[in-house]
């Protein structure tokens, strides 16, 4: 459960040991992991990392399969260089941390991105995935960033507080059963908020047992019983960006 030890449920979940099969390159002012497709295509997904950070190899696995599934598939580090968390460092100070890494202030960097995709890549249909930290992000830059025409938010933590009817484009929000981090009944206000208000295509999905991460945290080869559900989920992202983008 959530205490001021462990204040972020990040720390769940496997390190995956993957290398990548992208480059980083230099975007203005930060870096980033580009992986492109086999073919040549004007479709682009912009992908946000976790606490972990840009080069966590979990994120840049999800980043390559997205290429692998037809996207020119970007992971900027949104930190701008700063120091990503770790799960060795002290958690009595993320809360610290954290508050000089506002997932709702990344306007410079999108705008960076968006840039490089577009005059780089070719880049003419644009869209964005985010896992926990990112999905919150995802969620500011749906409301944010009109040419984004999918996005995809995965297990951002939320608040009763928070009001993301203004969605611009097509969102879908994939959070787990079991997320000690996320209860289910802000997720149910959540969808109520949306339902009332939101003017665009939106799906709120739970996925049964799973726990915090588990699309890009979990390994499925060390939990059978998740493989079905970690498999969906990822399935579920890139169905979703391919009828929207």
């Amino acid at each position: 459960m959530a205490n001021e030890s462990r204040p972020c449920p990040c720390d769940i979940g496997d390190r995956f040991d993957y290398g990548g099969r992208g480059q980083e390159v230099q975007v203005e002012h930060i870096k980033a992991y580009v992986c492109k497709p086999p073919a040549s295509t004007d479709k682009a997904v912009i992908v946000i990392h976790d606490i972990f950070g840009w080069q966590l190899p979990n994120t840049r696995y999800m980043t390559d399969m997205l290429a692998a599934n037809g996207y020119i598939a970007i992971c900027p580090d949104f930190f701008e260089g700063r120091e990503a968390w770790k799960p060795s460092d002290d958690w009595s100070k993320f809360d610290d941390w954290l508050k000089t890494r506002d997932a709702r202030k990344i306007n410079k960097e999108a705008d960076a991105v968006l840039k490089y995709l577009k005059e780089q890549c070719g880049a003419k249909r644009l869209g964005v995935v985010g896992f926990c930290w990112g999905g919150i992000a995802v969620r500011h830059l749906m409301m944010t960033y009109p040419e984004l025409k999918a996005g995809v938010s995965l297990y951002g933590l939320i608040k009763d507080s928070d009001d993301i009817s203004n969605l611009l484009n097509p969102t879908f929000f994939i959070f787990a059963e079991k997320d000690d981090f996320i209860p289910l009944h802000q997720v149910t206000l959540l969808e109520q908020k949306l339902k009332k208000n939101c003017k665009v295509d939106f799906e709120v999905k739970i996925y049964p047992g799973q726990t915090h991460g588990f699309v890009h945290r979990r390994r499925e080869d060390i939990n059978p019983q998740d493989k079905p559900y970690i498999e969906e989920g990822r399935k579920d992202m890139i169905n979703w960006l391919n009828k929207h983008i």
